[in-house]
């Protein structure tokens, strides 16, 4: 039975691999941020047979020290763990260079004085910036239209500097834009429902006119265990897409369609951009990952965001949403 480490556990994605892994019959340490309260984040919510299974481990992505205790015993890394809003990363960058860059030098180093047997680097499209072509391959240009970018692209040139100087064995994961169920308010799929079902009339989104390529976060996580099986994946950075186009415009009406009908779209200038910033068009290949693994989406788009209007539904699953109010 591997042991493997899974940081940034008790976030949305991070949530939901964990959840997967123990379903696998791995043994999991889910490493989550501390806290005053002992919240597990999103694990406090996964069904109690499933986080039984779970040997929590609280700290900061930001201390070597504690990085390495958790990593003690470990076979195998799912580096999750990370600051991710963009527009929040315009005015805390230090948070973020301190974050995704130290944290992940953290794990690499805790690592590489361990002989972890695997790592795999989570990565994001944002690295790729506004679409030079379609579908973006692994090898397209990186921009860093973001603070928030930069330091993703940072973090994924720090884990190929360690692959490439130590020969360890790293894999760079990069999901495209992943949503379903647990999926903070910051990302618009949870935007635009949360305030389709507290009863809005007027839906308050950003440009309507950039395009994303959604993962439902099943198939990510998915990906991401079909990743770390693969010998053929080291050294590797590998696309998690759907090679599906679908414009925020597109996104918002049909949900309006399935939840509220009667309501219309708001564009909010607090929610845009700056217009150097936006990446405009996101449309993955996932040619590579097929290549490379035995991995292939199981839920269409229909299909997941049926799913994710459904937990929404649920009053306890809506109760800490705040639909009001722009979440960073």
């Amino acid at each position: 039975m591997k042991r493997v480490l899974v940081t940034g556990a008790d976030g949305f994605i991070g949530s939901h691999l964990t959840e997967l892994l123990i379903r696998e019959g791995f043994c999991v340490r889910a490493f989550t941020y501390y806290n005053s309260f002992n919240s597990w984040g999103w694990l406090d919510t996964l069904p109690r047979d499933i986080l039984k299974e779970i040997d929590v481990f609280t700290g900061d992505i930001r201390d070597p020290n504690g990085v390495r205790e958790a990593m003690k015993g470990i076979d195998e890394v799912f580096h999750l763990a990370a600051l991710i809003a963009i527009p929040f990363s315009y005015h805390s960058p230090d948070s973020y260079v301190d974050t995704n860059i130290k944290g992940t030098l953290n794990v690499l180093q805790a690592a590489r004085e361990l002989d972890t047997s695997r790592i795999l680097v989570t990565s994001t499209s944002e690295v790729y910036g506004t679409a030079q072509y379609v579908p973006i391959d692994e090898n397209h240009p990186y921009q860093g239209q973001s603070p928030y970018s930069a330091t993703k692209i940072g973090a994924d040139r720090l884990a190929e500097s360690f692959y490439r100087s130590f020969d360890m064995p790293i894999s760079i994961v990069r999901p495209f834009n992943t949503y379903g169920p647990r999926q903070s308010a910051r990302a618009v799929i949870p935007t635009i429902i949360t305030q389709l079902l507290s009863g809005e009339k007027e839906i308050k989104l950003g440009a309507l006119s950039p395009t994303r390529d959604f993962n439902y976060v099943k198939d990510t996580a998915k990906g991401f265990v079909e990743i770390a099986k693969s010998s053929k994946t080291i050294g590797q950075e590998i696309n998690i897409a759907t090679e599906r186009e679908i414009s925020i415009d597109e996104l918002a009406k049909e949900l309006i369609r399935q939840i509220n009908p009667n309501a219309k779209i708001i564009c909010d200038n607090e929610r845009i951009r700056p217009n150097k910033s936006e990446v405009n068009r996101l449309l993955g290949s996932n040619r590579k990952i097929k290549e490379l693994t035995n991995w292939n989406p199981e839920y269409t788009f229909e299909e997941g965001i049926k799913e994710t209007i459904e937990w929404f539904k649920v009053k306890e699953n809506i109760a800490g949403y705040k639909s009001n109010i722009y979440n960073v």
